[in-house]
């Protein structure tokens, strides 16, 4: 059997693709009474749905709970026995069937409406029960799934997901929802790592390789061994940085006829190195420091020039700063 799939892959994402369209041309007014309801709501915005319909809910919901609206998935059996308690009086409900006639979904509706909670409903068919009793219908009425027999769900969720999607960026507009917002929310991920790690959580504090700037270039050359930093940090009288000592440093300093390892380590260092003297700066702020100067290491100091630490482009790495 010779099948080309390529070209059925593209076809069917072509489908999808058309049915999305044909869904942004009869966008109305539906999707801006559902951005109220929900903008309105003082609790949470409960999705619920069966099947398919729920998967994908539970993603909405999720999504929602991630932009800044406070969201939760529950299904509608384990609304039967029991959690129907967690939908409060002053939360919202988006409710989501294809056909709109889910038996299980269809039968909590009354108990919703009962207590006067906001309706959203997704379906293709606003005669159905869940279009009738919504307050809102937002339509996921597709003309083709995707499915070769026309009978697995594939367009339709796809549809009914990118409304999802919809909705919660109509939602973050709405808030102004910022990045630093979205980061607080995903304090783990790579964005709340960019916006909330500073120097000081990642700098080095302890055994750090220091030496006086008046140490043999042989002491220091045993201090940078045992540091593991891959340089030394000279200080003066006052305790203040006045260079520093790399691998690379030493390796120039072979080449050097007047080499001696008894001389000054400050005679081989470098001088005037980049420092900050804010561990508050964010880790990100500080990568692209190193980045740019083409360093590994980056000291840091207090406003007078003392050493409080230093920070080297692999724990940033290891931390995930990017």
């Amino acid at each position: 059997m010779n099948n080309d799939y390529i070209a059925i892959a593209k076809n069917t994402l072509e489908i999808e693709a058309a049915m999305l369209r044909e869904a942004m041309e009869r966008l109305d007014g539906e999707i801006i009474r559902a951005v109220e309801i929900i903008l309105s709501c003082k609790g949470k915005l409960i999705v619920t749905g069966v099947g398919k319909s729920g998967l994908i809910g539970a993603k909405i919901a999720a999504t929602f709970a991630s932009t800044g609206t406070p969201s939760f998935f529950l299904h509608p059996t384990e609304a039967l026995h029991g959690d129907l308690g967690m939908i409060g009086k002053e939360d919202a409900v988006l409710a989501i069937s294809y056909s709109g006639e889910s038996e299980e979904l269809s039968s909590i509706l009354p108990h919703i409406k009962r207590f006067d909670i906001p309706l959203i409903g997704m379906t293709r068919n606003n005669a159905s029960t869940l279009g009738r009793t919504s307050d809102v219908v937002i339509n996921i009425n597709v003309s083709k799934e995707a499915c070769p027999l026309d009978a697995a769900p594939t367009s339709s969720t796809t549809l009914t997901l990118a409304m999802g999607d919809a909705l919660a960026v109509c939602l973050m507009r709405a808030r102004n929802f910022q990045k630093e917002d979205f980061a607080s929310f995903h304090p783990g991920g790579s964005l709340g790592k960019r916006l909330f790690v500073k120097v000081s959580d990642l700098m080095r504090t302890e055994n750090l390789p220091i030496v006086e700037e008046s140490t043999s270039l042989k002491e220091a050359i045993l201090a940078l061994s045992e540091g593991r930093l891959g340089t030394v940090m000279l200080r003066d009288a006052q305790g203040k940085l006045s260079g520093l000592l790399s691998d690379g440093d030493i390796r120039r300093a072979l080449m050097n006829e007047s080499f001696s390892l008894d001389a000054p380590a400050s005679a081989y260092a470098t001088k005037n190195p980049l420092v900050i003297d804010d561990a508050t700066m964010l880790a990100s702020d500080a990568l692209v420091l190193i980045e740019n100067k083409k360093i590994q290491l980056l000291v840091v100091t207090d406003k007078t020039g003392v050493i409080q630490g230093a920070l080297h482009l692999h724990t940033l790495v290891e931390a995930g700063i990017s």
